[in-house]
């Protein structure tokens, strides 16, 4: 029996057999931290035998806090008794650098025990990342019980992070971080991208969960009790003979059959997202002395087709693993079916099952060669700034002074380092050499001391080395170096920095003012080099109340320059306005500042340009404004029109002239001239001046009202004026979806999809602002409609028959959500 299991060509699923490896050496290559406990602080897990340290080592933020005694109960382990908050900054990461290092398969865990910490019994909401890529959203729905996040990874760098990020929905925090390193030969549909656990049950037992030291690569193992079926169990040794999987000995032996021997063994399920595509892991074993006359035999389904190509029979006290080698088709349930056949006089058995959503993590980190060298120079200079995960990535994330390249595909490298102003003292230290992709480089208003090191010269690619732009009053000990183009060659590059090295003692107060000075970091440009890069304001792309938008290049690269006009509506606090926030504020769907020129009564500001014009189609900016700024910003003039799209029709949100932040977090609203565009202006805002986020939801309704209908925000009938909320409201008395999408889509969409974007349009033009959801909540209506359409595009799923009534959930053991 067993050759011909071997023997079979599966076209869907597969077992491997394989030698059980050696049990690995205690803890090689195990992370585990208890966030929460004391700085440099360690300890022995008296259940597991696990070390845990605190945090010091991995992050240099956060705020420990302690359970409610109320909430720390004997089944609570250790762990989750304390954990760590982040009230400050929209990202904190934990960096991790495992032995093992790229390439290698990990068990990556995190997990999170609310326990009323902060005494607001306000269950929070946050997102958590995988190095640049998000993972999914923490929802805690109970203060007493933990949520569980595990993935199966395989490191593409020598460092992983883990971020908690913040989206206004409640202080980000975290209890436990574990890390396990895997047998090269598990999982290997990691493949296909990283695993993420959806649930990893223990069949027969309701005693409690298994981890380490039953399972040496310490997975947890939920009990569960299944409605209808009877638990067997063995207390005999079950081997791993035919898997890769290694389930431990004491999960496989446990195991359920139906309670009525004829029936089918159900189990069935529900993803979390409509998108999730399960991986699944089957694993069985014989429990039971059979005599000679019983068989055990059974046929596997999955939604009712066939999943193994033939009858099954679990070997005795062995472990066989059948898992599927591609991703199960999207289905809205799931139903795994096992089927006694014709002539098997046992009921089916089922010992463990493993459920695993594919996660594609397909965003690109930082060079390892320069992210060991920026860590190493963050810790010997001692650099107080937020410098947490990844250095460049995401890109609306990239380390403050750090400019990076994003054309290889293989990682990303640092271009441009600006470490001016940073209390630096000392010598250059040398490891600054490996950046060797660096083309800026910026030490100026520091303490260095000493002469000019000779491996500078061998940064090829650097154009500006110590940049002396003037910005204020420059004071104390600085070293100052001109501008050396990467044109040049080695020797001539080398001359050139040793012979005009100077060591300033102290730099003159610069009294003149030129108009009004903008004290931030940015490129300065001058009114004549404007011209040059406009050829002379030839070519004409925008028009607003700020003034002419005009279409530029600086180098190769395109970019539009919006210059003041000294008729504009907007003056030079407006101009102020945009160019600081266009600084401190960075998202990828806000345009990006690439410069400025504020030269007497010739004020302009330089952004990236956008090929494709302006339209809208994502909504991320705006929400990030919202809810990812501290505090919050009101835009005040969305529209179309201040939606660019760029050559990729990626969206990106723009003209912040008008834009204004709250003072405080907690406030409400602001009072302030009414500012808009009609037809766009919030109606409570525009009689009462009281701006509030609302006003930017209002407007932002008024923006999907347009993008479905396809018709202006007004139109004028006879000597009517119609806002477009007014149009849609008539037409939705008809209840006909047909008469209100723009006709140019000629009824191809979802029209469940329609309605629910054309009721999320008209809860944000609500009269009344607290009616109106939130950009969070759009957000995640918009992309609920966006899923919605995508599920009528993709494949249908396959018809569902032996749908039974069990569920999955566990009481037992949390949800991994």
């Amino acid at each position: 029996m067993i050759n011909q299991v071997l023997n079979q060509t599966l076209s869907k699923y597969c077992f491997e057999s394989v030698d059980q490896p050696p049990f690995p050496l205690q803890f090689v290559g195990f992370i585990s931290i208890d966030c929460g406990i004391a700085i440099g602080s360690a300890y022995t897990d008296n259940k597991t035998g696990i070390k845990y340290v605190s945090e010091a080592d991995f992050i240099d933020t956060g705020e420990i806090h302690n359970i409610l005694p109320v909430y720390n109960s004997f089944s609570i382990s250790t762990q989750l008794t304390t954990l760590t908050s982040f009230p400050q900054n929209t990202r904190n990461c934990y960096t991790l650098k495992p032995t093992q290092g790229k390439g290698n398969r990990y068990l990556i865990r995190a997990r999170f025990m609310y326990g009323n910490y902060d005494f607001k019994g306000q269950l929070p909401e946050f997102d958590v990342y995988v190095g640049p890529d998000y993972l999914d959203t923490v929802k805690v729905n109970s203060s007493s019980r933990p949520v569980n996040m595990e993935i199966v990874h395989v490191l593409s760098s020598d460092y992983i992070h883990v971020c908690l990020v913040n989206t206004g929905r409640g202080t980000p925090f975290i209890s436990v971080i574990e890390l396990r390193p895997l047998a090269k030969d598990m999982y290997e549909e990691t493949d296909f991208g990283s695993l993420y656990l959806f649930e990893r049950v223990n069949f027969g037992t309701t005693f409690r969960t298994a981890r380490y030291k039953e399972d040496k690569y310490d997975r947890l193992w939920s009990p569960i009790n299944l409605r209808n079926t009877t638990s067997l169990y063995t207390f005999e040794t079950i081997y791993g003979g035919l898997t890769t999987i290694y389930p431990p000995s004491d999960v496989m032996s446990t195991a359920i059959i139906p309670t009525y021997p004829t029936e089918s063994l159900d189990i069935n399920w529900n993803p979390h997202n409509k998108t999730d595509r399960f991986f699944i892991y089957m694993h069985f074993a014989e429990i039971e002395i059979l005599k000679r006359n019983q068989m055990r035999e059974f046929n596997i389904y999955m939604n009712g087709f066939r999943s193994y190509p033939r009858t099954f029979s679990p070997l005795n006290h062995t472990t066989i693993t059948i898992n599927n080698q591609e991703p199960e088709t999207i289905a809205p349930t799931y139903t795994l079916t096992l089927n006694k056949s014709k002539n098997s006089t046992l009921p089916p058995i089922i010992n463990a099952l493993e459920l695993y959503v594919l996660k594609r993590l397909p965003q690109i980190q930082t060079d390892d060669r320069d992210a060991t060298i920026i860590w190493s120079i963050k810790s010997t200079y001692r650099i107080t700034r937020h410098w947490q995960g990844d250095p460049c990535a995401p890109q609306e994330f990239v380390w403050e002074g750090l400019g990076c390249s994003y054309n290889d595909t293989n990682s990303l490298r640092i271009t441009f380092l600006n470490l001016s102003t940073s209390g630096l003292n000392g010598g250059i230290d040398p490891i600054l050499a490996n950046l060797t992709m660096m083309h800026t480089l910026d030490l100026s208003n520091n303490n260095l001391t000493g002469t000019v090191p000779n491996f500078l010269s061998g940064l090829t690619f650097l154009k500006i080395l110590f940049d002396e732009e003037s910005t204020g009053d420059n004071k104390g000990n600085k070293i100052t170096v001109p501008v050396i183009t990467a044109v040049a060659s080695f020797f001539v590059i080398l001359t050139a920095v040793m012979t005009i090295w100077i060591i300033a003692k102290q730099r003159a107060r610069d009294t003149k003012k030129r108009g009004t000075r903008l004290e931030i970091r940015k490129q300065h440009y001058t009114y004549s080099e404007i011209e040059n890069m406009t050829n002379n304001f030839s070519v004409v792309i925008g028009n607003g109340g700020f003034g002419i938008v005009y279409h530029g290049y600086i180098g190769d690269t395109e970019v539009a320059v919006k210059m003041l006009s000294e008729s504009s509506l907007q003056g030079d606090k407006e101009f102020q306005a945009e160019a600081y926030l266009l600084l401190s504020v960075h998202h990828r769907n806000l345009t990006s500042l690439v410069g400025y020129c504020n030269e007497g009564n010739h004020k302009g500001i330089i952004y990236e340009y956008m090929a494709m014009g302006n339209l809208e189609r994502h909504v991320f900016g705006l929400e990030y404004l919202h809810h990812g700024c501290k505090p919050p910003i009101v835009h005040r003039d969305i529209k179309c029109t201040n939606i660019l799209l760029n050559g990729n029709f990626r969206a990106k949100l723009a003209d912040f002239g008008l834009s204004k932040a709250f003072p405080t977090e907690d406030g409400t609203h602001i009072s302030t001239a009414v500012a808009g565009t009609p037809g766009y202006l919030d109606p409570e805002y525009y009689t009462s001046n009281r701006l509030t986020e609302k006003s930017d939801v209002y407007s932002f309704g008024i923006v999907l009202l347009v993008i479905i209908t396809g018709q202006p925000a007004i139109t004028k009938h006879d000597e009517d004026i119609i806002n477009i909320s007014r149009w849609v409201n008539l037409k939705l008395a008809y209840g006909d979806m047909k008469n209100i999408v723009d006709p140019r889509l000629m009824g191809d969409f979802d029209i469940n999809s329609a309605w629910k974007a054309v009721e999320l349009a008209m809860a944000c033009v609500a009269h009344t602002p607290s009616r109106r959801p939130t950009m969070n909540e759009v957000v995640m209506e918009l992309s609920d409609c966006l899923v919605m359409e995508r599920a009528r595009q993709e494949k249908k799923p396959r018809q569902l028959t032996a749908v039974g009534s069990l569920n999955l959930d566990s009481t037992y053991d949390p949800s991994p959500r």
